[in-house]
């Protein structure tokens, strides 16, 4: 394939993993940037990626990893530094690259935020910068915002530690809407753009899974995935945030952001679906009930748990 096909992938994490895993099975040069080598790195290699060293914050390694780069996926942790990485990318990649398509891993909360909006978290403010940033760089940009995923600790880990102790998932979400995505999911509509960005570039896609659910009918999709019995039970937000939240010794900025995604599904703005996951792809986003059968092992029997952004 050309040079201008080969995929530079920032973010190699869980989207991005998978990104990379449904490039290389069609074919398509993948290069993967990470900031140390080691086990991570070797195992992409071992999956057909090439690997460079890299900081999206260090412009020098970022021109780097450009060279002969037609296309890039950016995306992060839950980091300070978010809109720093993504200044740094789009200055570069303009000076730089020769980009026929960067696609930016957003988030769908920003579909609802303004200039002066405060009710988000910092995390989603930075999001919310960080695409002004690359929409006013003139880059050919792609923006995806996915809504929470399915694979984020609340409905895996957190949600496996109580159906194990009683049989429920204790969360604070009252009677707040969702519309959970796998990141499977994000990553096939990843995957199709990058394969073949021209009838994407300019657009934003905003993925959901296939319907809003209250916590009772997650509840019930679990019920039918796992065959048993889950409840749900409704936790106030503080004492949450002060039993479950704080006892995960996260980085304050993460600790935030999963605190205000908490309170913004109390608050119902989460409750919205879009088609955009089978318009681009083809097949629609799978169901919750779908996700948790196909981990039944890690719900009921204390399986290895599967990797998550949070998001």
């Amino acid at each position: 394939m050309a040079a201008s096909d080969l995929v530079l992938i920032a973010g190699a994490g869980g989207v991005g993993s998978t990104v990379l895993d449904k490039l290389r099975a069609q074919d398509v040069p993948v290069r993967a940037m990470v900031r140390r080598d080691g086990e991570h790195a070797d195992k992409l290699r071992a999956r057909g990626a090439e690997v460079v060293l890299g900081d999206l914050t260090r412009p020098e390694t970022v021109a780097a990893a450009l060279r002969d780069v037609g296309r890039m996926y950016f995306a992060m942790p839950v980091s300070t530094d978010h809109l720093l990485a993504a200044t740094v990318t789009a200055s570069v990649a303009r000076e730089y690259g020769q980009l026929s398509a960067l696609v930016d891993m957003s988030q769908m909360t920003v579909s609802q935020m303004t200039a002066t909006s405060t009710a988000e978290s910092h995390q989603q403010r930075l999001h919310w910068l960080a695409e002004q940033v690359f929409d006013w760089s003139g880059l050919p940009m792609v923006h995806l915002r996915p809504t929470s995923f399915l694979d984020n600790p609340l409905f895996t880990t957190l949600a496996a530690a109580t159906i194990r102790k009683d049989g429920t998932i204790a969360l604070p979400f009252g009677t707040g809407r969702t519309s959970p995505i796998a990141v499977d999911d994000v990553a096939r509509v990843a995957a199709t753009v990058l394969r073949d960005p021209a009838p994407h570039v300019g657009h934003v896609y905003e993925l959901t899974g296939p319907r809003t659910v209250d916590m009772t009918e997650l509840a019930q999709e679990f019920s039918r995935a796992l065959g048993r019995e889950i409840a749900y039970v409704d936790l106030p937000l503080d004492r949450w945030r002060t039993e479950v939240l704080a006892k995960a010794g996260l980085p304050p900025h993460t600790e935030q952001h999963i605190a205000t995604m908490a309170r913004l599904h109390h608050e119902n703005r989460y409750d919205r679906t879009s088609a955009d996951v089978e318009r681009v792809t083809g097949s629609p986003a799978q169901s919750i009930e779908s996700f948790v059968a196909a981990r039944k092992d890690f719900y009921l029997g204390g399986a290895e748990d599967t990797p998550s952004d949070a998001g």
